[in-house]
């Protein structure tokens, strides 16, 4: 419904809607980019239920756009602003819609090209969440010549989310089951990948970042800049990288602030815990399938499994919680950072970190510590201080 309301704004206003279909937000992203479209529209509910549907523009270098311009679209819809119509539009200026099914080949083909092994013989499992990417992922690492076991593959259009990346214990328990060499879960519209190693532990994007930084050093490709993680990750993984030489600068949450801070500092990877990973050579945003690939493409290469990969790193024990709220601006805003920061120094912790949601209306906890049960406690303060305000 969302996708033909679209097309119907877009061709009665004079632009040609090209429509992927069924596809992932970096497809979106990689298809503007390289095909010189003027932006790019994906509707995803990105990690969230299907009630969530939402619509991501991007700009023509396949950037998600601005906040400014955001902004100002929203005043439009609110009806704060009326758009004047510069000329009225009927006839053979009406747009048109074109079946661009051959985009998203071109993306698969795209993905299949990056890895510069062939993954033969290796056994993964695949989760796609009822998602985008529930056939491009099984495509992709079957022209690899993996072994591919798949879940989340059966989309109803209300399934979307119900395992995959914000869930990864189905792919844990299939990786052990079957004895696989690695597994990987994306969210709806796979620009997020969480992964498995071959002991059937979830493996999130801090651990990813370290293995993917040790990955391009080797190869040279990693830059003086480094890395850049946001304010969720492991304190661990800033120590760990700098063990290894490589600098760790921290942005702001969101992979569109991961963006900008790698712009400035010049770093060529960047992510959050998530499981959203920027690989600046293969784009400007996250992709969760090319982070599967580069990841099993460095476990090929080394002839190693992914925990023998993560040596040297040790994560600090951190929890994370949200708490849903009436209104999350005026909840956040109630003198929340400075409860945090005394629970902060009561249990002993070493961060607690308390933020809005930029998608659901929910306070977004962290705590990071010595020990899990000082953490679950800042936690547990945190919430009630929320829910008696």
């Amino acid at each position: 419904m969302l996708e033909y309301s679209l097309v119907s704004g877009l061709t009665a206003a004079g632009a040609d809607a090209y429509i992927m279909h069924v596809t992932t937000t970096a497809s979106v992203s990689y298809i503007t980019r390289t095909d010189g479209f003027d932006c790019g529209i994906m509707i995803s509910a990105s990690h969230n239920p299907f009630y969530d549907n939402g619509i991501k523009l991007m700009g023509p270098g396949g950037e998600k756009l601005d906040d400014d311009v955001i902004a100002e679209l929203e005043r439009y819809l609110g009806g704060e602003r009326v758009p004047r119509c510069e000329r009225e539009v009927c006839g053979a200026d009406m747009g048109r819609t074109i079946d661009y099914v051959c985009g998203r080949n071109r993306y698969i083909g795209h993905l299949i090209s990056l890895s510069a092994c062939s993954f033969k013989g290796m056994r993964v499992g695949l989760d796609c969440a009822n998602g985008s990417a529930w056939q491009i992922a099984k495509s992709v690492f079957d022209a690899l010549v993996a072994v591919t076991y798949v879940i989340g593959a059966s989309p109803d259009g209300l399934n979307i989310n119900e395992s995959g990346s914000t869930g990864i214990s189905a792919l844990c328990e299939l990786v052990g089951r079957e004895g696989l060499d690695a597994g990987f879960a994306f969210d709806g519209d796979a620009d997020r990948c969480i992964a498995v190693d071959e002991r059937g532990n979830a493996v999130d994007g801090d651990g990813e970042l370290y293995i993917l930084a040790g990955r391009l050093a080797e190869l040279g490709e990693l830059g003086r800049a480094g890395v850049v993680c946001t304010v969720m990750s492991n304190s661990a993984l800033i120590s760990s990288l700098a063990a290894r030489g490589i600098a760790c600068s921290v942005s702001g949450v969101g992979d569109r602030q991961v963006s900008k801070k790698m712009c400035r500092t010049g770093a060529r990877l960047g992510g959050e815990k998530s499981g959203h990973i920027i690989i600046s050579k293969y784009g400007v945003s996250g992709d969760g399938l090319v982070t599967a690939v580069k990841l099993l493409e460095a476990a090929a290469d080394r002839g190693a499994s992914l925990s023998q990969l993560l040596r040297g790193y040790e994560p600090l024990p951190q929890h994370e919680r949200s708490v849903p709220v009436q209104d999350k601006e005026e909840a956040f805003g109630k003198g929340l950072l400075a409860e945090c920061e005394r629970l902060k120094r009561a249990e002993g912790c070493t961060r607690v970190v308390a933020r809005p949601s930029g998608t659901e209306p929910v306070i977004r906890l962290m705590a990071e510590g010595n020990s899990d049960e000082a953490c679950l406690r800042c936690l547990d303060g945190a919430e009630r201080y929320l829910k008696c305000r």
